[in-house]
């Protein structure tokens, strides 16, 4: 296990490691957890192809905690960055386009 293929995965573990652990907003972080997703099921590869299982299994498990950090970070209804790219703000709030169109009918004197 000294190959090219290591190689690359350790130095995009480190990378992935580094780009979360920095915590330079939270483009960078997802971009972190895509690419932890990505040596992950390298290593998965290598442990498969080189017979080392507890290699392949713990990154299977790592695979699927770093896909739900991609999820939290980029897809995650609740994610404050997705919601202005999805919704865009309205000039009016939402109290105020209400209270305009459902305004109670004002008793007429006279």
């Amino acid at each position: 296990m000294n190959g090219p293929q290591e190689w690359i995965a350790s130095i995009g573990t480190v990378l992935a490691a580094s780009m979360i652990a920095l915590d330079m907003g939270r483009r960078a972080t997802a971009w972190g957890f895509v690419l932890f997703c990505g040596v992950s099921a390298l290593w998965i590869y290598i442990g498969l192809t080189q017979n080392a299982m507890p290699l392949a299994a713990m990154n299977g498990v790592l695979l699927l905690i770093n896909a739900w950090g991609v999820w939290q970070y980029w897809f995650h209804p609740k994610n404050p960055g997705r919601k202005a790219v999805l919704k865009p703000r309205c000039v009016r709030s939402r109290r105020a386009r209400h209270s305009a169109r459902y305004r109670p009918a004002l008793p007429r004197s006279g």
